[in-house]
């Protein structure tokens, strides 16, 4: 499968089959908020929470990639993320783009 975040794919003329997109809401447990929460204090990056949009990026980005599978497309275009908090250590990530086929 490919993904891009452009329009088209070089050499390739597309059939576009309609949106496709994957969603995870995450959170860590209460143990790591309050360890992240006095990392807050001294500044610096919170790894556990970078650990865990990584995490929920790619879960996303696979559900996303089998929904596209199950349209029967090639690739994915205008691939984008958006996240959002859902409640404090809890946070939506969602892929979406466009399912094409080769034709």
């Amino acid at each position: 499968m490919i993904l891009v975040t452009t329009e088209t794919i070089s050499g390739k003329e597309l059939e576009m089959l309609g949106l496709c997109r994957g969603s995870t809401i995450q959170s860590k447990n209460i143990g790591r908020d309050i360890t992240q929460s006095f990392k807050t204090l001294v500044g610096g990056e919170l790894k556990a929470y970078t650990d865990m949009m990584n995490e929920a990026r790619a879960l996303a980005t696979k559900r996303m990639v089998e929904e596209a599978e199950q349209m029967g497309a090639d690739a994915v275009v205008c691939m984008r993320y958006a996240s959002a908090a859902v409640m404090q250590g809890a946070a939506e990530v969602i892929a979406y783009g466009t399912a094409v086929k080769f034709k």
